[in-house]
């Protein structure tokens, strides 16, 4: 298992569940969640081994969002 820290534009509960579908798609991430708190709001993501971080990436710009690896 790998973790992988992306910035993002996500900014509240609704823009959460607005990303949740797109992410919960796929099948490489394990777990996910954003901290809402920290004003980059980091998205933390545990992936299996070896999975592409523009795998999220597109997940997270097709809920209308953005992110950035850290």
């Amino acid at each position: 298992m790998e973790t992988l820290k992306f910035k993002t534009n996500i900014k509240c509960g609704g823009c959460v569940a607005g990303v949740t579908p797109y992410l919960n798609e796929v099948t490489a991430i394990e777990k996910w969640e954003v901290d809402l708190l920290n004003p980059d709001r980091i998205l933390t993501v545990e992936v299996k081994s070896g999975s592409s971080d523009q795998t999220i990436i597109k997940a997270v710009e097709a809920a209308g969002f953005k992110a950035e690896q850290l």
